[in-house]
């Protein structure tokens, strides 16, 4: 199986990203020569693996029969102080809210993603140190 993204300059340092029937425009800081237009690649790196991650937990809690009210995710990537400033430690956190909620089977999900199901992270964890934290019913 192969994937396919075509990535099209459209002006200054920003570009206009097509996969899988969909766009996002990627651009530069201005301190870089951007205006901008969009998130910086990298940054599109840690939304790829809170999405994949996300997704996974979400169907395997499913398939556990655990509610939950909301489900979100916060992922925080520190950078290489030296080029190429890859990614060298990733936290993601895992947030619910709900009456009903399992720890138990929570920290299951996220570690059957985080070491089984996610691409992203398995990638991603070739270079950078993944740490998860799980927040259940944050004051807020």
């Amino acid at each position: 199986m192969t994937a396919h993204t075509r990535a099209t300059w459209t002006d200054g340092m920003a570009f206009k990203a097509e996969l899988e029937g969909h766009s996002c425009m990627m651009d530069a800081d201005e301190r870089f020569g951007g205006r901008n237009l969009g998130p910086r690649p990298k940054s599109l790196l840690l939304a790829g693996l809170a999405g994949c991650t996300g997704m996974d937990v979400v169907s395997l809690l499913r398939k556990m029969k655990m509610e939950w009210d909301r489900f979100s995710l916060e992922v925080e990537g520190q950078t290489a102080e030296s080029d190429p400033k890859v990614y060298t430690g990733i936290l993601v956190k895992y947030i619910f809210s709900g009456g009903r909620l399992e720890r138990d089977k929570i920290e299951k999900a996220v570690k059957l993603s985080q070491e089984k199901y996610c691409p992203v992270s398995a990638m991603l964890g070739k270079t950078a140190r993944i740490a998860t934290e799980i927040v259940l019913n944050p004051s807020q």
